[in-house]
């Protein structure tokens, strides 16, 4: 039996019905136990804002290609710059049948704010 990951931080996102936000500092705290996803472009990854050590890059329009590599038995944490294309690859995910996936709020430009730590 899979174990999910539960954030205590998660809030309904406002421009996708079916998604949750979670919030980076706990994220912070829980990344080992999630599967991260980056869904910006490879240039956006290794450019100013970094990226969350650990996370696997798969950029937004080829996630219909790639949701087979995802894990089901994993809780899914998609990443982008400001959180709306995170959003979008999680309402995605959600409408294929994947029941563990969040956003992160605020994307890395949240992260950056919050002085997490970012691999360039």
């Amino acid at each position: 039996m899979a174990k999910y990951t539960e954030f205590q931080t998660k809030t309904p996102n406002p421009g996708f019905e079916d998604v949750m936000d979670i919030h980076p500092n706990e994220l912070n705290q829980l990344k080992d136990s999630v599967y991260l996803v980056d869904v910006r472009r490879p240039d956006e990854y290794t450019g100013e804002l970094g990226h969350i050590a650990g996370t696997q890059l798969i950029v937004l329009d080829t996630i219909p290609q790639h949701l087979q590599e995802l894990p089901k038995d994993k809780t899914i944490v998609f990443v982008c710059r400001s959180g709306g294309r995170s959003a979008q690859a999680t309402a995605y995910a959600k409408s294929e049948g994947f029941s563990e996936v969040y956003n992160m709020l605020g994307g890395m430009l949240l992260w950056n704010e919050l002085q997490l730590p970012v691999e360039r």
